[in-house]
């Protein structure tokens, strides 16, 4: 079995595409949430009128419109967080990325809704001006995965992560898995999702989006007890994972070590989560990994603002590391759907390597329900640890836990 590290990181964000512009937004404690007050009368039959977008996206002007025809916004995102990678790690015009060497794992919840709306019409109404040739192409569930594969000539093994909310995770699980056990030397692996009313429509109707449309900075709140759910969000992230020999081989740098991936299913509801199999899947990630609970020195929630998503998730936490320090970022971006394991990844990442971790925003009373973890709320703490676990848990009952380790050269 081989060791899997990160070269590579790309990503597109309500607070930006670097790590400095996104720690500094935490660090001023304020998230990306604004109210959007034209769909009372555009909706009218959705309460809930917030989200957490990002602003005036447009695709880089390099980009072609023959690359383009096949790209809703969910795939402008992930190729765009993908050219990142590839340009961090130092691979964007490598030819080994296109002999078959490199591969992608990645998915969304959905493709590109204006594209199914568009199909919609033409079978409802028996025309759509918005129809064409590449209609399909954008809004197929693996659209982030073959648009990405297609944009950079890659011709490695495509992996599509369409799972909802544990998408982005999937795909660096599915990707680490690959290359430990030698199927492939590299892979783009993430997850991204585009802004869209017709996911905020789907958790309103479950009465789990929060409906705080008069203060929009005041939510979402994991893990406090007033929480009033989830607010949606948007965003892509994406990994370049190799094996370890291939970095050194071409003396790349290494942000961190992928050591352990734990994933199962709860297999008893589609939309209520259980902690006995989150606690599993956990102790999976932990046996995979090879360390004790008590070596993790952070734990990234996945944090919804969800009354049984939060339960469920902080007790099985608790049940496997006890007072550990937790907190989530999506009290700051919302919740990204297919692109939150990414991103999250990410910031678990980049925060075990500068020593300082974000608190969770709006969390001011905590649930007595949520299980006895440490919360990191105020000012943010510094920890110094070696291990960090980021959890991502899904509808369908898809549950996934990623377990990374600072690099230090051996």
């Amino acid at each position: 079995m081989r060791r899997v590290v990160i070269t590579g990181i790309g990503a597109v964000s309500a607070f930006g595409r670097d790590w400095n512009s996104v720690q500094a937004a935490f660090a001023r404690g304020q998230n990306a949430v604004r109210a959007i007050p034209e769909w009372a009368e555009q909706y009218p039959d959705l309460e809930a009128h917030l989200g957490a977008p990002i602003a005036d996206y447009a695709p880089p002007a390099h980009w072609t419109r023959k690359q383009l025809r096949s790209m809703g916004r969910v795939s402008m995102l992930c190729v765009d967080a993908a050219e990142q990678a590839l340009a961090d790690a130092g691979l964007l015009h490598d030819e080994a990325i296109r002999d078959g060497r490199m591969g992608v794992a990645c998915g969304s919840s959905v493709g590109s809704t204006p594209d199914v709306c568009a199909l919609g019409t033409l079978l409802r109404e028996g025309s759509s001006p918005g129809f064409n040739a590449n209609t399909y192409v954008r809004m197929m569930p693996h659209t982030t995965a073959a648009n990405i594969g297609i944009f950079f000539g890659l011709t490695g093994r495509i992996i599509p992560t369409s799972s909802a909310c544990s998408s982005g995770s999937q795909g660096i699980g599915y990707a680490y898995e690959a290359i430990k056990y030698g199927l492939i030397d590299m892979m783009l692996a993430g997850g991204g999702e585009e802004f869209c009313p017709s996911e905020v429509y789907v958790f309103d109707a479950l009465y789990a989006a929060s409906r705080r449309n008069d203060a929009p900075h005041t939510t979402p709140s994991p893990y406090d007890a007033d929480r009033d759910g989830l607010v949606i969000g948007e965003g892509a992230g994406i990994f370049v994972l190799e094996s370890l020999d291939s970095a050194r081989a071409r003396g790349a740098r290494i942000y961190a070590e992928i050591v352990g991936y734990g994933a199962n299913s709860d297999g008893s509801h589609v939309t209520q989560p259980q902690k006995d199999t989150m606690q599993r899947c956990m102790e999976l990630a932990l046996k995979d990994a090879g360390i004790r609970p008590e070596q993790v020195g952070y734990v990234g929630g996945h944090g919804t603002a969800t009354d049984k998503g939060d339960i469920a998730e902080t007790q099985a936490t608790a049940a496997v590391f006890g007072r550990v320090p937790l907190s989530s970022q999506k009290s700051y971006l919302g919740h990204t759907l297919g692109a939150c394991g990414a991103l999250e990844s990410w910031f678990c990442i980049e925060m075990m390597r500068s020593g300082w971790f974000a608190p969770t925003v709006n969390l001011n009373n905590i649930d007595p329900l949520c299980g006895d973890v440490d919360y990191i709320r105020g000012e943010g703490r510094e920890i110094h640890t070696d291990y960090v676990v980021n959890n991502n848990f899904a509808f369908g009952g898809v549950n996934t836990s990623l377990v990374f380790k600072r690099w230090r050269e051996d």
